[in-house]
């Protein structure tokens, strides 16, 4: 277990995160990437808050239900409880509670964050562009420079959270 935190640093992700509040919506979404060559290829599933942009888990692994219910098990209790909006992907159906669960498509705007999310996070990660000369040989440094990302991008956005709501 504590190997599996260090992969994938559950610990320094849920430090980053500002509390939940009741109401919080989600917006799940699957990113590609490769180790070594492209024809390894990892997926990197997110669980963004709409309400400060933070990412509130993660879990790299192949496409499935099973990586998905990792994810949803990494996801914070408090977050579980409300709505969460996904793209049109079966394992969604499979693993999130049918009433919390909206599948959209892209057209509908419902997912437009976490999507603008998974660019921000192929700008910032370099190992994640698909024509690059910085890639990862191994998935331990693949799955660290992501987490690294995270951390810093959840603490930028609790700054900026809490400078634009808690001025008067």
């Amino acid at each position: 277990m504590l190997q599996e935190q260090h992969r994938t640093g559950v610990g320094y992700l849920e430090k980053s995160l500002l509390p939940a509040r009741r109401g919080d919506v989600l917006e799940l979404d699957e990113v590609w990437s490769f180790v070594f060559k492209k024809s390894q290829k990892v997926w990197i599933w997110l669980a963004l808050c709409r309400r400060t942009r933070q990412i509130v888990a993660w879990m790299p692994g192949p496409r499935t239900s099973a990586t998905l219910r990792q994810l949803w098990n990494k996801i914070p209790s408090a977050y579980k409880a409300g709505t969460c909006f996904t793209d049109f992907w079966e394992s969604y159906a499979q693993v999130i509670p049918q009433d919390q669960h909206r599948s959209c498509g892209k057209q509908e705007g419902e997912t437009n964050h976490i999507e603008r999310f998974n660019l921000t996070l192929r700008q910032s990660v370099p190992r994640l562009v698909r024509k690059t000369l910085s890639f990862s040989k191994r998935h331990l440094w693949h799955y660290r420079a992501i987490r690294h990302f995270l951390v810093l991008y959840n603490t930028r956005k609790a700054k900026q959270y809490l400078r634009h709501n808690t001025s008067a």
